[in-house]
Parts: C-alpha cells; sequence; structure tokens
C-alpha cells in the first residue's frame, strides 16, 4: 500500500491552512491523503457508559473537527483518496507514530491554545525534530502558499552530497515545475593568520571557490536523475540561517536538512532548521537525514 501524506488537523485557523496545502500536495505527488486529530477526551470525560443515550463533548468536538477536514478536503480535490482517525493520543506521540508510515507529515505553524507570541507551536517543534519521514510546517504568506513564487529553496551544508534533503528539494521542483534555487553559504575563519595562504589576492575566492564545488559535488547525482529541472546555483557569504529565511521570501518551500544523531536526548534540529521554522517567509519542509554516532555541529 502507497505511503500517505498524512496531515494534523485541531481545528485551528493554522491547521486548516497546513490541510489546504497538504491536499495541494498529495495531489501533486498523487498521494492518499490521512487527515489525523488527536484527543484525550477519553481521559478526561471517561468512558462512555453502554446505556448512555449521550455522546460525550470531547468526543463530538473531536468527529467534528475531523468530519469538517473531511468535507473542506473534498471540496478542494473530490478525486482525492482521503482516510480520517481521531487518535487517543496527545498530538506529538500521535503525530510522530503516523509519521512512521507516512510518506510526507504536515501540520500548522500554530495549534489551538498556543499563545500568541510563540512564532513556532510546541507541537510543530517537536515533530519537526523527531519525526522519521519529512515534515512540513506550513506558514507564510498567501502568495507563498498558492507556490505563486514558482520555486523551491534548498540550504545545502557539508554532509548533504546526495542527501534526503536534497533528493527531496528536486522531486518537489520536478512536480512542481518550479525553479530549484540551491544555496550554500561560507564563512571567513574568525581567527586565520593574514598570510594563510587562503587569504592571499582575493580574500574570500578561494572559499567561494570550494563552496562552489562542494556544491556541485552535493547536487550531481540528483540533477542527473531531474535534468529538466531547472536549477539556480548560488554561494554566498555569512550564516546560513539568516541567509536562508531572507531568501524564503521569494519561494514557495524551503527545504533543509535535519541530523538524527545517535546518543542524544531532545530535539534534534540543528540552527539552520530552527531558525527558519520560526522565521521562514514561507512552508518549511525538515527532511531527516542519516543518523550518525558522532555530534558535530551542523554548518
Amino acid at each position: 500500500m502507497e505511503s500517505p501524506l498524512v496531515v494534523g488537523v485541531d481545528g485551528s485557523d493554522a491547521s486548516l491552512t497546513a490541510l489546504d496545502w497538504a491536499v495541494d500536495e498529495a495531489v501533486r505527488h498523487g498521494l492518499p491523503l490521512r487527515i489525523v486529530h488527536a484527543s484525550l477526551w477519553e481521559r478526561y470525560e471517561g468512558v462512555v457508559p453502554a446505556w448512555a443515550t449521550e455522546r460525550p463533548s470531547g468526543q463530538i468536538l473531536a468527529e467534528n473537527i475531523v468530519g469538517t477536514a473531511a468535507e473542506r478536503a473534498r471540496r478542494r480535490a473530490p478525486d482525492l483518496p482521503l482516510t480520517t482517525d481521531v487518535l487517543a493520543e496527545d498530538e506529538s506521540t500521535a503525530l510522530l507514530r503516523e509519521g512512521q508510515e507516512g510518506a510526507i507529515l504536515v501540520v500548522g505553524s500554530r495549534g489551538r491554545g498556543e499563545f500568541a507570541d510563540l512564532l513556532l507551536g510546541s507541537v510543530g517543534l517537536v515533530v519537526a525534530a523527531r519525526a522519521h519521514c519529512p515534515v512540513v510546517v506550513v506558514r507564510g504568506d498567501r502568495h507563498a502558499l498558492e507556490a505563486g513564487h514558482g520555486r523551491v529553496l534548498l540550504g545545502v551544508g557539508d554532509h548533504d552530497v546526495d542527501s534526503p534533503a536534497v533528493r527531496f528539494a528536486f522531486r518537489e521542483a520536478a512536480v512542481r515545475d518550479a525553479e530549484l534555487d540551491v544555496v550554500r553559504t561560507w564563512r571567513r575563519p574568525a581567527h586565520e593568520p593574514v598570510d594563510h595562504p587562503l587569504l592571499s589576492g582575493d580574500r574570500g575566492a578561494r572559499f567561494a571557490e570550494r563552496s562552489s564545488e562542494l556544491l556541485d559535488k552535493a547536487l550531481e547525482a540528483a540533477a542527473s536523475e531531474h535534468p529538466r529541472v531547472r536549477l539556480r546555483r548560488t554561494t554566498v557569504e555569512g550564516p546560513a540561517h539568516r541567509v536562508l529565511t531572507e531568501r524564503s521570501a521569494a519561494a514557495d518551500l524551503l527545504v533543509v536538512g535535519a541530523r538524527r544523531r545517535d546518543g542524544l536526548v531532545g530535539l534534534e534540529l540543528g540552527r539552520v532548521a530552527h531558525r527558519a521554522l520560526h522565521h521562514a517567509s514561507c512552508p518549511v519542509a525538515v527532511v531527516p537525514q542519516r543518523r550518525l554516532e558522532s555530534t558535530e555541529g551542523e554548518s
């Protein structure tokens, strides 16, 4: 059975925006859609007695949320195969479990009950940090949400040679018939001696040249598999998290990798992914990279 695209809904405006985006994404990729809502109403209202004639309010609310979401999805894409489910778990646990079988996991940027001043809802942050499949946190203005820019933005780091994030970005650009804007940043060493050989002549030319070589190597395999994808390669001096956030204003989707490291407890997001999830001007796809035993930092 084909893995579905999974979207979490909770009735909030942000989750309905995520639902609309997920419907369009499922149609692009030819994937079935699975709409899920996590609810612990039984924990607070108790198991319904067999003789009860009325359903608990929590159960009614949960069923209404998924029912309304399914109706909205069918209106947007009548021929899209979809299923729904109410999961008796907390939101993060439910979505992470769903992500084990899902092709892509989609969530809104903020859920019900989140504080207004939070830049990203806690559920979205946890899911993006720990899921085993690509996670898309839907955010940004209407132009980006409707794929109005015709551009996918990909950030490439030191360990992204033919990485899952690179392959994901190429597939997205291909199904959208969009330009793939690939960016690799470089930084001058903070305490490099003036007479260092790399700094002779143009002080940054050698760093930029090396960055360009690494970028070409990272893209080589995926580019050969998707020869029709229009590529724009860019190397930029500066911090990656800042450069990508700024460039996201002209993109429909920002793709970044998240490194899964063995032996570490807690959230597993580097600075680039964390900044993008909080500040990007378009939806952000966080793609898990291969697990490492080391704890070396993200570029």
